[in-house]
């Protein structure tokens, strides 16, 4: 029966694929009654609750940010820094996108920065696709490494048994996922024929399809809330760094913390939206109207089904899948980064694929230097052109360089992420020993 309900699995992962978005979660719902129908049994453990609670807490915070100011003051700022170097804009994109990431924990801030890569672009003849693929790339691998995430809280829950911690993991995937970003933009820089070059651009700036660069920001004021709030924000982000710090295993500051890292990052962060609401003396309601509050509610549905899913199979089929893939992981750990790598497309989210399958990587007995190392591969959302912000990106790209080609792997986005994601593995096999 294990195919039989495989084939279930994947069927309702493409369809959720399919309808997009939040259907995306009402698909994995979906497979999850039909497995229940055909003998496979469920309980709430299937559901990564300390997942979803996160991503809701923190992209509150965010949605708090957005009402406050704050993230247009970001936008603003990134503005300034590219238009002041723009013949830099293939690196500093990806290096903005990933700091945002790594900051908020979610990738939907980069929306907001899209644009503007593209304007600065054109002004300078350079071919939006280079920037906007590694952008796009770092945004995403940005969300693995955040101390907030819900995929970074996912991976320490199931490597505890091996008694890593979230220090440890935060010393090796911050640095080496920044080194991998790095090196997809040494790629992306390359990529493509010039601009004037593209037969596309030719065509679509002839029927009057490409929009005359916009003016810089030049009378921009940040509201009285925007510089505040930020404080406040990195002040709650330092703080949840800090109580996991005197509260981890390793250190063994504190024997019997009241709150768990897990706990702690919901409790500060929806108390940071608070401060943030009344620093900026608007409704709390105006959070539930904010883009990044719709889109993490959304991804936070998808982790739901999806997860809910994936971890209903796994569950049910342990020892089968065990008995199935312990030889050749054993021998070759490092396929667990080529598992994560084509696992994370069809899974849509860096916290349902970690919650879903790293669990039963422990279970199986790999090191957790490999899993750690491997963790990284998580961030593959590029390689079909169907997440949101590479949507976004191709759309927003009105000198259609951004596209996808004949095949549906024919994009600018897949060979700088998949050197970025490459380098990360690689580095962190090097220095996972070193730290664990």
């Amino acid at each position: 029966m294990i195919w039989f309900h495989l084939l279930i699995v994947l069927a309702f992962i493409i369809l959720g694929a399919r309808f997009g978005g939040i259907g995306i979660g009402f698909a994995g719902a979906a497979g999850v009654l039909v497995l229940t129908i055909t003998g496979v049994s469920t309980s709430t453990d299937d559901i990564p609750w300390a997942v979803i609670g996160i991503i809701m807490a923190v992209i509150c915070t965010v949605a708090a940010l957005q009402v406050a100011g704050s993230m247009d003051y970001l936008v603003h700022l990134t503005e300034r820094l590219l238009r002041r170097h723009p013949q830099q804009i293939v690196y500093l994109s990806p290096l903005v996108t990933f700091v945002m990431s790594l900051l908020c924990g979610t990738g939907h801030t980069a929306y907001s920065v899209i644009p503007i890569i593209v304007d600065v672009a054109k002004e300078r003849g350079i071919r939006p696709s280079r920037p906007l693929s590694i952008a796009v790339v770092a945004s995403q691998i940005g969300v693995a490494a955040s101390p907030i995430s819900a995929a970074m809280a996912a991976l320490v829950v199931a490597l505890d048994p091996f008694h890593v911690g979230y220090l440890q993991c935060l010393a090796i995937v911050i640095p080496t996922t920044f080194i991998g970003c790095a090196a997809g933009a040494f790629v992306a820089a390359r990529q493509g024929k010039e601009l004037a070059d593209d037969t596309v651009y030719q065509e679509r700036k002839k029927q009057g399809l490409v929009k005359p660069s916009a003016a810089g920001i030049e009378n921009y004021t940040p509201a009285k809330s925007a510089v505040p709030s930020l404080w406040v924000f990195l002040f709650a982000l330092i703080l949840v760094v800090t109580y996991a710090t005197v509260t981890s295993k390793e250190l063994g500051i504190v024997d019997n913390p009241p709150l768990s890292a897990t706990l702690a990052i919901m409790a500060v962060m929806l108390t940071a939206a608070a401060v943030i609401c009344g620093l900026a003396k608007k409704p709390f309601g105006e959070i539930t109207t904010q883009e990044t509050f719709r889109s993490g509610m959304t991804a936070a549905i998808c982790i739901m089904g999806l997860a809910w899913l994936g971890n209903m199979f796994v569950s049910h089929y342990a020892d089968t899948i065990s008995h199935g893939l312990s030889g050749a992981l054993h021998s070759q750990p490092w396929l667990s980064a080529v598992f994560f790598y084509f696992a994370a497309p069809l899974m849509f989210s860096h916290a349902a694929t970690t919650s879903a399958f790293m669990p039963l990587f422990v279970k199986l007995g790999l090191p957790a230097t490999a899993l750690v190392a491997s963790y990284p591969a998580v961030s593959n959302y590029y390689l079909l052109p169907n997440y949101p912000t590479t949507v976004a990106a191709m759309e927003m790209d009105d000198t259609g360089s951004t596209r996808v080609g004949k095949t549906p792997l024919s994009h600018p986005f897949v060979l700088p992420g998949t050197v970025s994601i490459t380098v990360c593995v690689l580095l962190g096999f090097l220095v996972a020993p070193i730290l664990l």
